[in-house]
């Protein structure tokens, strides 16, 4: 065997294939490496705002941010506040992921969904959500129900794309296979097409997590007394830029336990995809 891949080696200019030997990076080194350009840019605020390079009526330093979380903390807000947008958040992706998710399995398992969704889901898409806040406002007021549906819609053509076409690069042979075992109708859905396109459904998800945030800012600059846009109107018109900056970490970390939450997801559901990585 040696002898034939020596030969073919002086022949053709190929090598013999070589093993491939998986590396993980310790825990110890990959923490800090997920943690030094977050920690970098701080260092630069604080330092930009120590030295006086950074006015504080432009960007406030991290000591006057701080004091006002522990201001809000203390008096009981911030967590009222927080939850607030938290819940206006999650059910609007909850409203929305759904009937994307629905609407996508309808037009990628039959040409007749197709023909009755998907042209309209795409104006939908076209049409910026933004857009449409002042028609929301004069439907719905300015009430949680016109929250939760500005962000609804600002998910469900994302949820809806990702789903489609998740669905329809589904391996045939693999449908074909399960229907031979006896698997149609709604099983066939949940046990083999569903799965084969949960990448892009998680993808979709973590798409619509962020787009929610930016929903959720828009849906909170109008008729709220309670949440994370209140926070923000009440810095501008008192010109707290610490108030300002505090409002756009609480967002950050809204986002990143939106992104924690579908990593988790794809960890259990998806426990395969750490091996395709090439490291």
């Amino acid at each position: 065997m040696t002898a034939v891949l020596a030969a073919g080696e002086s022949a053709g200019g190929l090598a013999p294939p070589r093993r491939r030997v998986e590396k993980h990076r310790p825990a110890w080194l990959s923490l800090p490496l997920r943690f030094l350009l977050p920690v970098l840019i701080l260092a630069g605020w604080w330092i930009g705002s120590a030295t006086g390079t950074l006015s504080p009526e432009v960007l406030a330093g991290p000591p006057k941010v701080w004091s006002a979380f522990v201001e809000l903390l203390r008096s009981g807000q911030l967590a009222d506040f927080a939850l607030a947008s938290f819940t206006r958040a999650a059910l609007g992706v909850l409203l929305g992921v759904t009937v994307g998710l629905l609407l996508g399995l309808v037009a990628g398992l039959s040409s007749l969904g197709e023909e009755l969704v998907d042209s309209t889901m795409q104006i939908v898409r076209a049409v910026p959500f933004l857009a449409l806040v002042p028609l929301f406002i004069a439907w719905f007021g300015i009430d949680e129900l016109y929250k939760v549906l500005l962000i609804a819609v600002a998910t469900v053509a994302p949820m809806y794309a990702y789903t489609y076409l998740g669905v329809r690069n589904v391996d045939r042979k693999v449908v074909e296979a399960a229907r031979g075992f006896g698997l149609t109708g709604v099983r066939l859905v949940l046990e083999v097409i569903l799965p084969s396109a949960l990448p892009g459904v998680l993808m979709a998800l973590r798409v619509c997590l962020s787009i929610s945030i930016t929903g959720l800012i828009a849906a909170e600059q109008v008729g709220t007394s309670k949440g994370v846009g209140y926070l923000v109107t009440l810095a501008q018109e008192y010109n707290r830029t610490d108030y300002m900056v505090l409002c756009v970490v609480l967002y950050a970390v809204l986002g990143l336990i939106f992104d924690g939450v579908v990593r988790l997801v794809e960890r259990f559901a998806m426990p395969w995809r750490g091996q395709v990585a090439i490291r």
